[in-house]
């Protein structure tokens, strides 16, 4: 009996990209909003569309943390960044901060 890929065990073994996981989870929302669809299968299409949901909200969790910012560049030409991370601030502040160190020089 084979498995079809709807099924958590399937997606176990070969991760949806994140494109795949988000139309997915617009097809859902679609399909849901025509409102076509019996009570039963709207519980299960909402169930699949919040496993899609958090997929890629993992996905962009895990690309976040890859994600490097730019500090400096020191005389030799050599880029220095350091991890981002969205807790410290908003980008907007670090930028701002960057160009009053750079004024000051």
């Amino acid at each position: 009996m084979t498995k079809s890929p709807a099924t958590p065990d399937a997606t176990a073994d070969q991760p949806e990209s994140f494109e795949s996981s988000l139309a997915a989870l617009e097809k859902i929302v679609y399909g849901l909003e025509d409102g076509q669809q019996g009570l039963g299968k709207s519980l299960q299409l909402y169930e699949q569309g919040i496993q899609h949901l958090q997929r890629c909200y993992q996905l962009l969790d895990a690309a976040e943390q890859k994600i490097e910012l730019l500090t400096s560049v020191d005389e030799e030409g050599q880029a220095t960044t350091e991890p981002f991370d969205s807790t410290t601030g908003e980008l907007a502040e670090k930028t701002g901060t960057r160009s009053r160190k750079r004024a000051q020089k």
